[in-house]
């Protein structure tokens, strides 16, 4: 069997990486400045903002990438690279992005 070779994902001050992580309940995502190795922004379905929401786990994502987006906004972030990890680009993934560039994000 061949090894399978991956792209390392990188992101800068100008572009930074947006990483999601999907549990079975939940999703997470945060955008990431790898040249200082530091968190800029988070967001997750755990938050309480979203308890009073009576949605699906899709519908959830939107929400969350939504909110995502506006505090990027906030710091003036305006491009991003997406980094959805080993998850397939279908689903709550493809939610959590469509609700970042509803927000005017460019990946």
């Amino acid at each position: 069997m061949k090894n399978k070779k991956f792209k390392k994902i990188f992101g800068d001050s100008n572009r930074p990486r947006v990483s999601v992580f999907r549990s079975n309940k939940e999703i997470y995502a945060q955008i990431i400045d790898d040249l200082s190795g530091k968190t800029l922004v988070s967001s997750s379905s755990t938050e309480k903002e979203f308890y009073k929401y009576k949605k699906n786990k899709t519908e959830l994502a939107y929400e969350v990438g939504k909110l995502l987006g506006n505090r990027a906004k906030k710091l003036k972030i305006k491009k991003l690279v997406f980094d959805k990890g080993k998850y397939l680009y279908h689903g709550r993934i493809k939610s959590l992005s469509e609700g970042i560039r509803e927000i005017g994000l460019e990946f």
